[in-house]
């Protein structure tokens, strides 16, 4: 679960994380009586997009003017100018994809003289199974690019939970970013709480870039980026409440809703699959014979007729979906189960599409007799490699 930089930075607050004075608005006159409220002179306002590269970042509409994502101004007058621009308008990144996302919200935030920035992360290291940090020198661009250009220029160390943060995590990130003196003790405490503020709140990743160093020789957050991890959201009610659901795909929104594993992806061929490698290796079979995967979709172990019935209608609620695509390996979950679930979605929602399905494991027999009584227009396959196959060909067919 991702969060918006507003409310990412309030966390940062809550554990005395530097960050910028700032307010959330959504409309001109809030946004002009947030800059009143700001010490000023100069003024950020920032689009509240759940989205990397806003600054780069640029608007369908000539209306919004000129600029991206991220825009200085230097008065009430030119804040509110930017909220009339920028509200209700289509902003298009590099993580959004052309379709871009609406604007409705904005981040005005009181401005900060800049000496130096950098990069910093802490994340879930599945490697080590620690939480690990990320740190840089090159701040304020893609860390994907520094890793490509400079790879050098990238320092990471992990975190022993038996101990925690310990005096040398704090010395070792100052000296990755090459600082010293008082700024090297401003990181050592900024890593202690860094730390605190991911474990307590059960986060995936922290991404801060940039993060700044004044020229009154203060560090502090210039931006935040926070991801949850989904299975721990039921511990903490007041993240779950910061959930907004208009920067959500509605497909995935509706497959949480019936605890189905589900991410949008932009290709045509639905999948429908048990177990993640397995799904993973679906997608990859798929792009082998020349086809995209529309999803990864894993109904789990334990699915039901009705999860079933809901993940059908959630893949051809996509209208990208050209071809679909049932890979079922029968251990605890049932083939006979996936068939009735298949063959009731088709009745209630149509089947305008092809449809292969391959069945192997417990209870085949009894799944494939009931897809054959069913007369549904179904292209069955032997193994995952003909199904993949069939599927590609069939959409390529029609």
């Amino acid at each position: 679960m991702n969060i918006h930089e507003y409310q990412a930075k309030a966390i940062l607050r809550e554990f005395g994380i530097p960050v910028a004075a700032g307010m959330a608005v959504e409309n001109p006159a809030a946004a002009g009586k947030a800059a009143a409220a700001l010490p000023g002179p100069v003024f950020v306002v920032k689009a509240q997009i759940h989205a990397g590269g806003r600054g780069k970042g640029k608007f369908k509409e000539p209306e919004a003017g000129v600029g991206g994502g991220v825009r200085l101004a230097r008065s009430r007058q030119e804040v509110e100018a930017h909220a009339r621009q920028m509200l209700g308008r289509t902003l298009v990144t590099v993580q959004t994809g052309p379709a871009g996302k609406q604007v409705n919200r904005l981040y005005i935030e009181d401005g900060s003289a800049i000496d130096k920035e950098f990069y910093l992360a802490a994340l879930v290291d599945r490697q080590t199974s620690r939480v690990a940090f990320v740190a840089s020198t090159q701040g304020g661009v893609s860390i994907e690019e520094v890793a490509q250009r400079s790879p050098e220029k990238i320092v990471s160390f992990s975190i022993d939970p038996a101990t925690g943060v310990m005096p040398h995590h704090g010395r070792a990130l100052a000296a990755a970013l090459g600082l010293s003196g008082e700024v090297a003790k401003q990181a050592e405490i900024l890593a202690s709480r860094i730390y605190a503020a991911f474990v307590e709140k059960d986060m995936a990743l922290l991404e801060i870039n940039p993060l700044v160093l004044g020229k009154d020789g203060r560090i502090e957050c210039l931006d935040a980026k926070i991801g949850f991890d989904d299975n721990a959201v039921f511990r903490h009610p007041e993240i779950a409440a910061l959930r907004d659901e208009t920067e959500e795909d509605a497909k995935e929104i509706e497959a949480s809703r019936h605890d189905l594993s589900y991410i949008a992806l932009d290709g045509t061929i639905g999948c429908m699959v048990n177990g993640a490698g397995l799904a993973m290796a679906t997608m990859d079979i798929i792009k082998l014979y020349g086809a995209e995967p529309a999803n990864f979709l894993d109904v789990g172990g334990g699915a039901t007729t009705e999860k079933v019935t809901a993940a059908f209608k959630i893949i051809t609620a996509d209208p990208n979906v050209k071809g679909i695509l049932v890979n079922i390996f029968g251990g605890i979950m049932k083939c006979d189960v996936i068939a009735e679930g298949v063959i009731a979605a088709v009745k209630e929602v149509g089947l305008k599409v092809p449809l292969v399905v391959r069945l192997e494991g417990t209870n085949v027999e009894r799944g494939k007799a009931i897809i054959a009584a069913s007369a549904l227009n179904v292209i069955a396959a032997d193994d995952l490699d003909d199904a993949a196959q069939k599927i590609v060909a069939a959409v390529k067919k029609g």
